[in-house]
């Protein structure tokens, strides 16, 4: 599902900018999310932030256990927010992180560690700025079937149903959540295959090098007197791997480029 998850982990952007007053009216919008209400002649973020702050250091002082629906959000970082004032993938909030790391089977939940958190951040990133690419095409927008279809896919990643479902309740992550998730991701799949794999081309030549510098070693290796399948067998296997791969490649300059132009904003460490 997630192409982008494959691409090589870069410390955060070069574009990285205190938080200014320009991001005040995202800042307004994300409270009355949480359900505060919030006067349109409040100051610019500048001010409000004392505000902000002292309410989550108030919050994180509360017993740590607390039921999905208790936990209290806090925001991360923004991507590309500059002037946006209603841009649902513009922000990215640590329960951003909490559900990406849901949605992994082996993640750990409890208490994740920094590293951890960090890794997830610039993975939701990456998912972040083709996101931002891929809304620009209406066309590409999934479908109730290949959401169900995802949805249907992920869950199989899991031991059980039950213990999928275990994993959303302990982050709070609702039936509507994840489909909008699922929504996000099917969009950046479909950009993707729209942006480079209608453009892979791969060459026979490279199929045949392939077989013989890299499949048969690697069979030869790993199983000992099984018989190799010939180089036609091979080759629809070795094509779509040299597709994925190129892919890939694609997929990481896109980002290393897109990254470069982005403007990421840090709030909170994680």
């Amino acid at each position: 599902m997630q192409k982008a998850e494959g691409r090589r982990q870069k410390a955060v952007g070069r574009k990285q900018k205190p938080l200014t007053g320009r991001i005040s009216t995202m800042v307004q919008e994300h409270l009355r999310s949480q359900g505060y209400r919030v006067n349109r002649s409040l100051p610019t973020a500048f001010c409000l932030l004392p505000t902000i702050f002292l309410l989550l250091t108030a919050f994180c002082l509360l017993p740590s256990v607390v039921s999905a629906q208790q936990v209290v959000d806090k925001m991360v970082a923004t991507v590309n927010a500059s002037g946006q004032t209603r841009c649902q993938v513009c922000l990215i909030t640590y329960s951003d992180l909490l559900w990406q790391l849901a949605l992994q089977p082996d993640a750990v939940l409890v208490n994740p560690s920094s590293d951890e958190l960090n890794r997830t951040l610039n993975l939701i990133i990456d998912q972040r700025l083709i996101l931002q690419e891929a809304e620009k095409l209406p066309s590409i927008a999934p479908t109730s079937d290949e959401i169900t279809a995802a949805r249907d896919e992920l869950v199989k990643a899991f031991p059980s149903q039950a213990e999928f479902q275990s994993r959303l309740q302990r982050v709070g992550l609702t039936a509507e959540k994840l489909n909008e998730i699922i929504d996000q991701r099917v969009k950046i799949e479909k950009y993707l295959d729209f942006r480079f794999r209608n453009f892979v081309v791969i060459t026979q030549t490279e199929i045949a090098d392939y077989y013989r510098d890299v499949y048969v070693p690697r069979l030869r290796s790993r199983a000992p007197g099984q018989i190799v399948p010939t180089l036609e067998q091979a080759s629809p296997s070795i094509e779509k791997t040299l597709t994925e791969a190129k892919i890939e490649t694609d997929t990481d300059a896109f980002l290393d480029n897109a990254r470069e132009r982005a403007e990421i904003v840090m709030l909170s460490p994680v």
